[in-house]
């Protein structure tokens, strides 16, 4: 078997990326094209979930409720033992202070950034997504509720919405190296 390409600088000590940000964000795609410029592996903690408990988010929230849920997410959160890994997290993720705490030890956490008005146009099913909202949020009271949960574990902060999802990936790869050394 060939032998890894190198990591960039600011990978070193922790060999994995993770993404956080909101649904519509560009986790998954943006995640992708990471992973493939670093020839890393992808996972992506929404599908990991529901391949685990064989159902969607949305059935497992509507079955379950938002306090399983988050109790499953961080279960999943907390058993990721991964290497050379492109992570995209789920948006709720950031509620979880023990599943935030164990990404950080596993790689640098990057907060893909898009404006409220850029969700609004690029979700369009929020009844059936899996959400993890109370009944009484919309998607704007939502998002403020989560910023600063993502300015807090976030160590790289990209617009996400600015450009393609290459010119994104190429921020982030971008501003990798000018991480201080761990």
């Amino acid at each position: 078997m060939p032998e890894a390409a190198p990591l960039p600088a600011g990978l070193r000590q922790r060999p994995n990326l993770i993404l956080i940000g909101m649904p519509g964000a560009g986790k998954s795609t943006i995640g992708r094209l990471l992973a493939r410029r670093l020839g890393m592996s992808w996972l992506d903690t929404d599908r990991l979930i529901e391949g685990e408990r064989h159902a969607s988010l949305q059935a497992l929230i509507d079955r379950h409720g938002l306090q399983h849920f988050r109790q499953l997410e961080e279960a999943a959160l907390l058993s990721l033992a991964c290497r050379r890994t492109v992570v995209a997290t789920g948006g709720s993720a950031v509620y979880s202070e023990a599943g935030m705490a164990h990404l950080r030890t596993l790689g640098v956490i990057v907060w893909l950034d898009a404006p409220l008005p850029v969700l609004v146009d690029r979700i369009h099913n929020l009844t059936r997504r899996g959400l993890v909202m109370r009944p009484d949020q919309d998607l704007a009271t939502l998002y403020a509720e989560r910023l600063p949960l993502y300015r807090r574990w976030a160590e790289i902060h990209i617009p996400s919405h600015e450009g393609t999802p290459e010119q994104a990936a190429d921020r982030v790869l971008t501003a990798l190296p000018r991480l201080p050394a761990s």
